[in-house]
């Protein structure tokens, strides 16, 4: 009796001990390459469990409104002189960015900041390096109420806007109340959420295609992964969700002097002593194109940005290998838009 209670027992125990391996050490009985739908895998994450996942290949918007929107972000009557729009520091041929440490705006003055790229902005948290708007729509007031940049309000912008008919049509069209600074917003927005840039070859590669990225590519990753890179770096925008100090393994600002406002970052939106040089941690995605790098501008190629990071984010001194590899992976996070590579061949 008592050996038929220890079996009953022991049975008991090894089936809720398969239970929980099954559930936390799954065991894969498929193909290597199983045939899977690519939308359920984009819904679902990557196939391959790995911390970034890839940008969604559709997104539904109201074309109207991004069509209306992207006519506003080129138009340079949102500034004071009609000299400056949106794609003057958010160049759409050059990565989403103007390419300068700092963007000239009104007659000729130099912004506080880096501008970063506008491309896969609607995948980001916040807005602003310090974080200061909570969405696109509320976005579009820096620029266009900044006296660096273009220097104007709404008023004004309204005005010129209801002088133009085709303008006028196309907000009654789609807002029952016309041109109003709320619709001009989000019109903006509603084309900036547009503008992401999906299908790298990463993503590509997180989707199954093992080919996708060479095998230095893939040594990149490797390193990216092991040294830490992925602890800001994850996500859909490899970035974009988070804050964090510049500086966690040395003292960023004060190795490069001359500090500002400017650098003093999320502590310019809170207050508070703990935010102080803390940033809205960039995206990666095309980085590759969008140097200069950091809130100020200060790194000139993809290389110094990796080396400058493991120094001062993760302590670490990089290998000329490890620095290389790292760089040839970051190119493979390079997307396209309306089916041309950021570089500028098709697809």
């Amino acid at each position: 009796m008592k050996r038929s209670f220890f079996y009953m027992g022991w049975i008991a125990f090894m089936a809720i001990a398969s239970l929980l391996l099954w559930k936390f050490f799954p065991i894969n009985l498929t193909s290597t390459t199983p045939a899977v739908d690519s939308k359920l895998m984009i819904e679902a994450g990557s196939k391959l469990d790995e911390p970034i996942q890839p940008i969604p290949l559709e997104i539904r918007l109201d074309e109207r409104k991004v069509a209306l929107g992207g006519r506003l972000f080129h138009d340079a009557r949102l500034s004071r002189d009609n000299t400056i729009n949106c794609a003057t520091c958010h160049n759409l041929s050059q990565g989403g960015v103007d390419r300068l440490s700092h963007s000239k705006g009104m007659n000729g003055e130099l912004g506080d900041v880096n501008a970063p790229t506008v491309y896969n902005s609607g995948l980001n948290f916040k807005q602003f390096w310090d974080g200061r708007a909570e969405t696109l729509e509320e976005q579009v007031n820096g620029p266009t109420h900044n006296s660096k940049e273009m220097a104007s309000d709404w008023p004004q912008i309204i005005k010129k806007l209801k002088e133009d008919k085709d303008y006028v049509t196309s907000f009654d069209q789609l807002y029952p109340d016309g041109i109003t600074d709320q619709n001009i917003r989000e019109s903006i927005a509603v084309f900036e959420k547009g503008l992401n840039t999906p299908d790298s070859r990463f993503d590509r590669y997180l989707r199954g295609d093992v080919n996708a990225i060479t095998q230095d590519e893939k040594e990149g990753y490797r390193f990216f992964k092991d040294l830490g890179c992925v602890v800001c770096h994850q996500g859909v925008n490899v970035g974009g969700n988070m804050f964090q100090t510049l500086g966690k393994f040395g003292n960023y600002f004060e190795d490069r002097g001359d500090v500002k406002k400017s650098d003093w970052g999320r502590f310019n939106v809170t207050g508070s002593e703990k935010d102080r040089y803390k940033f809205k941690v960039p995206s990666l995605r095309n980085v590759e194109f969008t140097a200069p790098y950091f809130h100020d501008g200060s790194q000139t190629s993809l290389e110094d940005a990796v080396e400058t990071m493991a120094k001062y984010q993760l302590g670490r001194t990089l290998s000329n290998e490890e620095t290389d590899a790292i760089v040839k992976f970051l190119k493979s996070l390079s997307g396209e838009y309306q089916g041309t590579s950021l570089g500028g061949s098709s697809s």
